[in-house]
C-alpha cells in the first residue's frame, strides 16, 4: 500500500513539475530584436556615462529578463555613481505584454509594453494619481545600433513627457566583429 501511494504521489507531483513545454508567447516574439548583450553611452540629467544591458530569454522562453547598469564619472565635486536595474517582461494570458522594473535606488515601475514591426518597443507606465508617469523606448536602427530614451511626465500631466535620459547601444557581438 505504501509503495502504491508513493507512486501515485510521485506521478501527481511530476505533472506539476514537468508540464508539456508551451509555445513561446507570440506577443514576446515582437520583442526578439532586443535579445542580446548591448554596450553603449548616454547622457541625461545624471550626466554623461556608459553602461551595458542584457536582454535574455528566461523561464523556457516565457519571459525576457533585462539586466542593466550605468556608470557616471564624478564631476563638479560629485562622486562617481552607478545605477543597476532589473526588468522582467512577460505576456499575460490575455495577450498583452507587461514589464516590472526594479532598480538599485528602490524604484519599482510597472509598464504596459507595445512593439511595432520588430524594431521599436515602448514601455509606458500607467497613470497613478499624483505620481509621475514614465515612458521607456527602444528603437533599432537600420545600422544595428539601438537608441534608448527614458521620458518622465510630471504628476497631473500624464502625457507631457520630457526626456530624462537618452543613449545609444550596440550589440556586443557586432562590436567584437569590428
Amino acid at each position: 500500500m505504501r509503495i502504491g501511494l508513493r507512486i501515485i504521489l510521485a506521478l501527481t507531483l511530476s505533472s506539476f513539475v514537468s508540464p508539456a513545454h508551451a509555445a513561446v508567447p507570440k506577443p514576446l516574439e515582437a520583442l526578439s530584436f532586443l535579445l542580446g548583450e548591448w554596450q553603449g553611452e548616454g547622457s541625461g540629467q545624471p550626466g554623461t556615462g556608459g553602461g551595458a544591458c542584457t536582454f535574455a530569454s528566461g523561464l523556457q522562453d516565457r519571459v525576457i529578463i533585462r539586466t542593466s547598469f550605468a556608470e557616471y564619472p564624478g564631476s563638479a565635486g560629485e562622486p562617481a555613481a552607478r545605477h543597476d536595474d532589473l526588468m522582467i517582461i512577460y505576456a499575460r494570458d490575455s495577450g498583452d505584454v507587461r514589464a516590472d522594473y526594479y532598480d538599485s535606488e528602490g524604484h519599482i515601475i510597472r509598464y504596459i509594453v507595445t512593439a511595432t514591426a520588430g524594431r521599436e518597443a515602448v514601455f509606458l507606465s500607467e497613470v497613478a494619481g499624483e505620481a509621475p508617469r514614465f515612458r521607456l523606448t527602444y528603437t533599432l536602427g537600420p545600422d544595428g545600433l539601438m537608441s534608448g530614451r527614458f521620458d518622465v511626465a510630471p504628476p497631473g500631466k500624464p502625457d507631457s513627457f520630457s526626456q530624462y535620459l537618452a543613449w545609444t547601444i550596440k550589440n556586443k557581438k557586432v562590436i567584437s566583429r569590428s
